[in-house]
């Protein structure tokens, strides 16, 4: 059993102004879980990504739909799930950004970024949406 140190769920509506509300809480769980500057700007890039990408690309700015983000930490980790209620997509056939022909493209990397920087990954497609878990090793 894990004894969480924080525990919170944030309901986001899929406007512009909702992707920087997830920083200040973040900045919370820095405190409280004691994380180091540098790893923290890991988790935070990581989970500010995967929160932009389910508004812009999941909900499509829709905002009578939903963003919502579950976060849990206790002494050893962090986990964030970040739920859209969007058509899903298959990340494996999302393409690499670092291949020439992506090299210049406007978006795209957000994936490979939120991969690059946390410890565990992983999309799933439900039947509300689709889900990012994503898990951070303090």
């Amino acid at each position: 059993m894990n004894d969480y140190i924080f525990k919170e769920i944030v309901n986001l509506p899929s406007k512009k102004e909702s992707m920087g509300k997830i920083e200040p809480i973040l900045m919370q769980v820095q405190t409280i879980a004691d994380i180091p500057e540098d790893r923290f700007y890991n988790l935070l890039i990581s989970v500010t990504e995967a929160v932009n990408n389910a508004i812009m690309h999941g909900n499509k700015f829709d905002a009578e739909k939903t963003v919502v983000v579950s976060l849990l930490a206790t002494e050893d980790f962090v986990e964030i799930e970040v739920q859209d209620e969007g058509d899903g997509f298959n990340p494996d056939k999302v393409a690499d950004p670092r291949e020439p022909e992506n090299l210049l493209k406007s978006s795209g990397r957000g994936i490979f970024i939120i991969k690059s920087l946390l410890d565990e990954v992983l999309f799933e497609k439900n039947e509300i949406g689709t889900k990012v878990t994503m898990k951070f090793i303090i």
